[in-house]
């Protein structure tokens, strides 16, 4: 009973979990920390900034 559990509970992980055949490219996208319109400094001068890393998404050429 157990093993039948195992197996139906493995079959259900692989199908929620697709396989990924292509890496996306990533990128690191930084924006300047504003307050009151202004851009926030630190102690050295250097303006402060909120840095991500996103994923870019190829775009399709669509065809008529």
């Amino acid at each position: 009973m157990n093993y039948i559990i195992s197996v139906f509970a493995l079959v259900a992980v692989i199908a929620t979990n697709p396989v990924r055949s292509e890496e996306h490219e990533t990128k690191k996208v930084c924006v300047d920390v504003m307050k009151d319109g202004k851009p926030v400094k630190d102690a050295k001068g250097v303006t402060k900034q909120n840095c991500k890393t996103v994923r870019e998404h190829k775009k399709l050429e669509v065809t008529k």
